[in-house]
């Protein structure tokens, strides 16, 4: 969830960048981070909010929220 400034995300591209953390071996936290950084450094929005709702093997959910304010 975002409030832009004057660039916005492209729907086609933001999947094909969050399908890159399919395999990738990394916490959940620190994907969540991660993403965040690199959204906000591509698109500069007034604000940012990305949760990551993981399910991992074995039942055992998490949710994880990270946010920015300009």
């Amino acid at each position: 969830t975002y409030t832009p400034e004057a660039a916005c995300v492209e729907l086609k591209s933001l999947k094909y960048y969050l399908g890159a953390y399919r395999n990738m071996g990394i916490f959940y936290e620190a994907a969540t981070n991660k993403i965040l950084d690199d959204l906000v450094a591509a698109c500069r929005p007034r604000k940012m909010r990305v949760t990551g709702a993981f399910t991992a093997r074995g039942g055992i959910t998490t949710t994880i929220v990270a946010d920015h304010t300009a």
